[in-house]
């Protein structure tokens, strides 16, 4: 195995661990968020999306 494939995996592992943490975190929906309005980050920007996140997420109503 070459060096550089003995030092790739653990670039990669560090990739999916920070995706993973974004994804808990919220930013990658953000992201995706801000991709899809076409908007630049912003605290105003970052209100809107968790408010609408948290709105949609407790204002329905839960069975059982």
């Amino acid at each position: 195995m070459s060096p550089a494939g003995k030092s790739s995996w653990p670039v990669k592992f560090s990739r999916l661990v920070l995706a993973t943490l974004r994804e808990i975190a919220d930013e990658g929906a953000y992201h995706r968020h801000l991709a899809a309005l076409g908007e630049a980050p912003s605290s105003a920007e970052w209100r809107r999306f968790s408010e609408r996140r948290l709105l949609a997420k407790y204002a329905r109503p839960k069975c059982c």
